[in-house]
């Protein structure tokens, strides 16, 4: 399975990003880390290798990068402003320095998106946010409501990067054509997040599944059994 390592200096973010990329070749899908996960996390937790065989087929092209939520959410030394608007910084890294350029390796000029737990939520909000260059989105024990990490503070760039706030107001047609999957299970941390989420998808008629699997819990041997499963269905 061919491995690729890159690091460059954002000028979006004015710190170095780093990014394992998987495969030669095929649907691009980012995947993004869990909380304050680093790029080489779903390498050491195995869920790249779940993939191997659509990576080494030339089905997929995998795309690891950085987080920075220890500078964004995560960051208690900070303002809930200065971590609210750090993030919106990474949406715009990702989108402008990753995502547009390896969109049109598809003729649909889209790629996929995908996380577990934390990185769930950046698959969602991504998704939700850019539903132009996403056509599906894989999201795994995620949860959604980002205001846990800001206490009473609300701004613009809260609003715009907590999607159960922001999806009442979606209207671009593309969220209607994506394939959207919410995986969860019975023992999920984020179980109820999940629903509510799906409860909100409901309200707006967006096509989704909510796939509620059995007793499992919120973990890799989960995410690890959900990833290439939901990765046969682009």
């Amino acid at each position: 399975m061919r491995e690729e390592y890159f690091r460059w200096h954002s000028p979006n973010l004015n710190m170095n990003i780093e990014m394992l990329v998987y495969g030669h070749q095929g649907y691009p899908v980012v995947l993004f880390p869990s909380s304050m996960g680093r790029y080489f996390e779903s390498k050491d937790f195995g869920l790249t290798e779940s993939a191997r065989w659509f990576i080494e087929r030339g089905f997929i092209q995998l795309y690891c990068p950085d987080s920075i939520d220890k500078h964004s959410w995560y960051n208690k030394e900070v303002h809930p402003a200065t971590r609210a608007h750090n993030h919106a910084w990474y949406d715009k890294m990702v989108l402008d320095e990753i995502v547009h350029r390896v969109r049109w390796n598809t003729q649909s000029g889209k790629v996929a998106v995908a996380g577990a737990s934390f990185g769930g939520y950046h698959a969602v909000n991504f998704a939700l946010k850019h539903p132009d260059v996403v056509s599906h989105l894989f999201s795994m024990s995620g949860a959604f409501d980002i205001r846990t990490f800001v206490g009473n503070h609300y701004d613009d760039n809260v609003y715009f990067n907590n999607p159960v706030d922001y999806i009442h107001g979606l209207s671009h047609p593309d969220i209607w054509r994506m394939k959207i999957i919410l995986g969860t299970s019975e023992w999920d941390i984020c179980l109820e997040a999940n629903q509510r989420l799906s409860g909100l998808l409901h309200q707006k008629n967006i096509p989704h599944w909510l796939d509620l699997r059995g007793w499992q819990n919120h973990d890799w041997p989960l995410w690890r059994e959900m990833f290439p499963h939901y990765l046969s269905l682009i």
